[in-house]
């Protein structure tokens, strides 16, 4: 059998001495290429969830698995999150004084060397749609072509793993759908996992495996 490319275990995560507890006690396995949503409602523990597997947070107990290696020592997390994962936000994140083009090369300066990969990120522009709007600053451009770009950003380092928090909730129906088409075509091409944190019920029912969350425990 083979192992999972991501698991939690028995983990919970708490907040403010403990009195807020996001997360009560989640088991989850996910495996390399697996396409799957997480929805909830507020506060129930999905983008938390999300954090985790990305090392962008550590559990209160329990414990967070790439491919079988905790992700633990802060030298460890961090070259994880560089070279095997790629974060797309529902608010971009985009640098406002760097053009589009130079926003995908920032995560490659942390992986390749202090060299620009103009050529890269013009090809994973055009991979997006955006290959007109490469020297456009993030001000110049609407919201959905900004989620664009900030997919083409969380390609740089060619991760296996693409963590999607609310990437349509500041979108309308046209973008949204828009968007999503480009994170599955890209999760299928890439045979990549994408893991898509989500609100809205369309979105949720879209991937072969769908988790909801609630009071911090995976409801179904």
């Amino acid at each position: 059998m083979t192992s999972p490319q991501l698991e939690l275990r028995a983990v919970t995560k708490s907040y403010d001495g403990g009195r807020i507890e996001a997360l009560r006690g989640v088991d989850l396995a996910i495996s390399a290429g697996e396409f799957l949503t997480i929805s909830g409602p507020s506060g129930s523990g999905k983008s938390t969830i999300l954090h985790l597997l990305g090392g962008l947070d550590e559990p209160t107990t329990g414990g967070v698995f790439f491919q079988n290696s905790t992700l633990g020592s802060a030298s460890h997390t961090d070259a994880y999150r560089s070279r095997h994962v790629g974060f797309v936000f529902q608010a971009f994140h985009l640098l406002p004084t760097l053009t589009a083009i130079e926003n995908v090369q920032v995560p490659m300066l942390a992986v390749r060397g202090a060299n620009h990969y103009a050529e890269r990120a013009e090809k994973l522009l055009r991979e997006v749609g955006m290959e007109s709007r490469l020297e456009h600053h993030p001000n110049e451009l609407s919201a959905g072509e900004r989620q664009r770009v900030a997919i083409a950003r969380a390609l740089a380092n060619s991760p296996s793993i693409l963590l999607a928090d609310e990437p349509t909730g500041n979108l309308d129906s046209a973008n949204s759908a828009r968007i999503m088409e480009i994170l599955i075509g890209i999760q299928k091409n890439r045979g990549m996992t994408l893991i898509v944190v989500t609100h809205e019920n369309d979105i949720a029912n879209s991937a072969p495996r769908h988790i909801r969350m609630r009071d911090g425990r995976i409801e179904s």
